[in-house]
């Protein structure tokens, strides 16, 4: 077994402290089989409104179009062997540069099986299970083996690392951020207490690294920034444990970025320099940021909320990232100053200050009005990479911040013992030495990162009982009113049986296009993406909702392709419900834009202002007729 450290004592003092924990077996438990089936039953109730309703989408219904269609994109490139970095299907004739977008690889090409025999939208919501309850699962791992010795604390500190708020709301439309299974195990290696076998866990940590950029990058990105706020809180909390840590700590990050480097070299490559890379954002990143007051306030998707307050204090229902209650804050506090002598607390009570600083954006808002008070994001608004993240997001760090500090609160008051006893053997803490992100080295003993020094350890003669009590119960209190309700969902226009049966077959042929009506929608609702995703990319077709370059020349960032003049004046008839004057320059114009497209023919569905872009494409290309619920318009004629 490691020698014990020493750690800093009361009049500056240095004693020992107590060996860590011996391992404890790795097996799996009635209990934890127990445990993951809680959260994949809550994460199955979350997704309840959308089963089996085709005609239903969450509240974000353009991101979980596109969602889908990256689902049935993977799917594709696994089948057929295509390039799963770059995509034909949409946006034509230029393609779409998949990974200089959401592709979500990572869960797509698991999913295959689902996305092929049940459809996308089942693939979509199986994603959104497995990344809700894969989070909580792996946060309740690493709480299980590395920090607290009682299951229930577990437990609980997994449940809300993966339902919090946040995480709810970003499930409904964001399957990039809700997905964060991988960052337990990223940080357990990275933070590994052994200083042995540092080439072998490095290129676990890079393999991991590698496979998490093809489920998120900005994820990676925040993982990264709390990381190092985390090491550097830890290092001034504890000097001597850092100092003999560190070397293997930055092997372990050398043996990663190698690792991780080299299998990323050509896909990053591809994404920043390929076929339709493009630069910046299509939106002002800076503007999405959080109120100070939503920290206390209560999501909509929780028992207690509405969707009123909420809209005023987060820039849209999927980014509710920081509403965690007054409850679950004020419990945080007191865990800080309970647990203050453990070095993790105090580092994680920085990153969880830091993240939520820095999601409060360039000026600091309360109830919704500005403050004129600078907000600490201006420090990283020229940062590459940083620069490019929406701060609001900067709160999901607090996340799992929160549900450790609650997981080490619940399993230091079930290891105090009862009156007259003595302290319950084999729980981390109970005789004054705690092992903070603890486990086995090659020698089967356990290393810790820190250790309370003196008064550290629950004491054998306090009435543990009431204490338990009193604790569970302010811990229930405070996460009570944070419990999910179902994700809202929202009406969606179906595919149109033309569309969905294969009718359109008999007017495109090979190397040629289905035009949606419109065809190109910027950030709106896009028919080409849903119908694309629902017939597992059945056909080609312009336009899209992803992100790209504004021309040819120009790679500023926009959503969608760049327009045609066609396309802009559907567009408008579509937001306006007007349909405007056609001019034959106009005709002539839409005759250049269907060739450039290679369309066959025009298809449109359902739409609230259908009516006006109905005429206008009578009036540019002749009457359309009505086939299988859907306007059709053969313009092979026109195109040749």
């Amino acid at each position: 077994m490691a020698a014990p450290a020493a750690v800093g004592a009361p009049g500056g003092r240095r004693q020992p402290v107590a060996p860590p924990v011996a391992a404890r077996p790795r097996r799996v438990r009635s209990v934890d089989v127990a445990v993951v089936a809680g959260y994949l039953g809550l994460a199955v109730l979350l997704t309840s409104r959308q089963w089996g309703r085709p005609d239903r989408l969450f509240h974000q219904d353009n991101d979980q179009m596109l969602f889908e269609w990256m689902l049935a994109r993977a799917a594709r490139a696994v089948t057929a062997g295509e390039n799963p970095l770059h995509s034909a299907a949409l946006n034509a004739p230029d393609g779409v540069n998949l990974m200089a977008n959401t592709s979500v690889l990572g869960l797509g090409v698991p999913l295959t099986p689902v996305t092929l025999l049940f459809g996308t939208q089942a693939a979509f919501l199986v994603a959104v299970v497995v990344s809700l309850a894969g989070t909580a699962t792996a946060w309740y791992v690493l709480l299980a083996r590395r920090l607290v010795g009682s299951r229930v604390a577990a437990a609980v500190g997994g449940l809300v690392c993966g339902f919090a708020p946040g995480m709810v709301a970003q499930a409904g439309a964001h399957l990039h951020m809700a997905a964060q299974f991988l960052a337990p195990p990223i940080l357990a290696l990275v933070f590994r207490p052994g200083t042995d076998r540092v080439r072998r866990h490095g290129v676990a940590l890079g393999l991991l690294v590698a496979y998490q950029v093809f489920v998120g990058e900005e994820l990676l990105v925040f993982l990264a920034l709390a990381a190092g706020a985390f090491a550097v809180a830890y290092a001034l909390a504890d000097r001597a444990v850092a100092r003999r840590l560190t070397p293997a700590v930055l092997g372990r990050l050398g043996v990663g970025a190698l690792v991780a480097g080299a299998l990323l070299a050509y896909p990053l490559w591809f994404q920043f320099l390929g076929p339709g890379h493009y630069q910046g954002m299509p939106f002002h990143a800076r503007g999405f940021q959080l109120d100070a007051a939503s920290f206390t306030a209560s999501a909509r998707q929780t028992v207690l909320g509405d969707g009123y307050v909420p809209g005023l204090l987060s820039p849209n229902p999927t980014e509710e990232n920081s509403f965690f209650g007054s409850g679950l804050l004020v419990l945080a506090v007191v865990v800080v100053v309970w647990l203050w002598r453990r070095p993790l607390v105090r580092a994680l009570a920085a990153v969880g200050l830091l993240a939520a600083l820095l999601s409060l954006g360039d000026t600091v808002r309360v109830d919704g009005a500005s403050t004129g008070l600078p907000g600490p994001y201006r420090l990283l608004a020229g940062v590459p990479l940083l620069d490019l993240v929406v701060p609001a997001r900067f709160a999901l760090i607090c996340v799992p911040v929160l549900g450790v500090l609650v997981a080490l609160s619940l399993d230091r008051a079930l290891a105090l013992a009862p009156v007259g006893g003595g302290a319950v053997p084999g729980v981390p803490g109970a005789e004054g030495g705690a092992a903070a992100l603890s486990g086995t080295g090659s020698g089967g003993g356990a290393v810790a990162l820190s250790g309370t020094g003196s008064g550290g350890g629950a004491a054998a003669d306090r009435p543990g009982v009431p204490v338990r009590l009193l604790w569970g119960g302010a811990v229930a209190a405070a996460l009570l009113p944070l419990a999910p309700t179902p994700i809202r969902t929202v009406p969606t226009w179906p595919v149109p049986a033309f569309v969905a049966d294969g009718g359109w077959r008999a007017y495109v042929p090979a190397g040629r296009t289905l035009v949606p009506v419109p065809p190109v929608t910027g950030a709106g609702v896009s028919p080409a993406t849903f119908w694309s995703a629902r017939t597992g990319l059945a056909f080609t077709a312009p336009g899209g909702y992803f992100i790209g370059p504004s021309a040819a020349a120009d790679p500023t960032a926009r959503w969608g392709a760049p327009d045609r003049p066609t396309a802009a004046l559907l567009r408008r008839a579509a937001e306006t419900g007007e349909a405007p004057v056609v001019t034959d320059a106009d005709r002539r114009q839409a005759v250049a834009d269907l060739r450039h497209w290679r369309a066959a023919v025009l298809v449109q569905g359902g739409l609230h202002r259908g009516e006006a872009v109905r005429r206008t494409v009578d009036a540019l290309v002749g009457p359309g007729r009505e086939v299988d619920g859907a306007w059709v318009w053969d313009v092979r004629p026109l195109v040749g």
